[in-house]
C-alpha cells in the first residue's frame, strides 16, 4: 500500500483516462452507422496504416529534435558560448511562435511536398522545449557539485557526462515529453503536403462534411498524445537518478 502511495498520480491516472476514452470510443464506434467513405477510412487495415504513419512521423521528428537540441543546449551552457545563448533561444522561439501551418507551407515552397518536408517543419516547430529545458536543467546544477567533481580529478567532459547530465535528466526529459505531445498534434497538419497521418481523417471529415470521421480523427490523435506522454513519463521516472524523483 505504501508503494502505491509513492507512485505519482499521473503515472496511474493517465492510463485510466486512456482506457476509459478508448472503451467509450469503441462502444460509440460499434453502435454508429457510418457512410461508405467513413467505413473505408476507419476500417482497421486502413486505420492501422494511418496510425503507424503518424507515429513514424512523430518519432522521426522527435529523434531529429533530440539530436539537434540537446547537444546545442549543452554547448550553450559552456562558458565560451553563454553569450550567444539568448540569441539562439530567441531564434528557436521564433520557430515555435510562428504558425505551424505557415512553417510547413514555407518549407513546401523550398523542398516540395512529402515526408521530408513535414519532418523538417515539425523539427523547427518543436525544438524550443528540449533546447530550453536542456539549458535550464544544466544551469540549475549546483556549481559547488561541479567544482567538487573537478577537484577530485574529473575532466570537463567526465563532469558533464557523469555529474551534470544525470542531475539535469528530469528537466531535459520533461522537455522531450512536451515536444512529443506538440509533435503528435502538429503532425496532423502534414496531410496538407502529402505526408500521411491521422490528419487525413480530420481533413477528410471537414472537406466532405463527415462529422463522425472528424470526431474519430480528433479522438485518436488525443489518445495517441496522452499515451505517448504517459510513456515518456515512465521513461522519465526510470531515468531519473534516485533521490531526484
Amino acid at each position: 500500500m505504501k508503494r502505491l502511495r509513492r507512485i505519482p498520480t499521473d503515472v496511474w491516472f493517465e492510463p485510466l483516462i486512456i482506457v476509459v476514452v478508448l472503451i467509450g470510443y469503441i462502444i460509440w464506434y460499434r453502435s454508429t452507422t457510418f457512410s461508405t467513405t467513413e467505413q473505408a477510412s476507419l476500417a482497421w487495415s486502413t486505420l492501422k496504416s494511418t496510425i503507424l504513419d503518424h507515429i513514424e512521423l512523430t518519432l522521426i521528428s522527435t529523434a531529429w529534435v533530440v539530436v539537434i537540441a540537446i547537444p546545442l543546449g549543452i554547448l550553450l551552457t559552456r562558458e565560451k558560448a553563454r553569450r550567444v545563448s539568448p540569441f539562439v533561444v530567441n531564434i528557436a522561439n521564433i520557430g515555435q511562435a510562428a504558425p505551424a501551418v505557415g512553417l510547413i507551407v514555407l518549407f513546401t515552397f523550398w523542398l516540395g511536398t512529402g515526408f521530408r518536408t513535414a519532418v523538417l517543419g515539425l523539427v523547427v516547430y518543436a525544438i524550443l522545449p528540449i533546447l530550453q529545458n536542456t539549458i535550464i536543467g544544466l544551469r540549475q546544477v549546483d556549481q559547488r557539485t561541479i567544482e567538487a567533481s573537478r577537484g577530485i580529478g574529473y575532466s570537463g567532459l567526465r563532469t558533464l557526462v557523469q555529474v551534470e547530465l544525470p542531475l539535469a535528466v528530469p528537466v531535459i526529459l520533461n522537455g522531450v515529453r512536451t515536444a512529443l505531445v506538440i509533435l503528435v498534434g502538429t503532425a496532423t497538419l502534414s496531410t496538407f503536403i502529402g505526408a500521411p497521418s491521422l490528419g487525413t481523417l480530420i481533413t477528410t471529415g471537414v472537406t466532405l462534411f463527415l462529422p463522425k470521421l472528424l470526431v474519430s480523427g480528433a479522438i485518436l490523435v488525443g489518445l495517441l498524445a496522452i499515451t505517448i506522454d504517459w510513456l515518456g513519463r515512465l521513461v522519465e521516472l526510470v531515468a531519473t537518478p534516485r533521490g531526484l524523483a
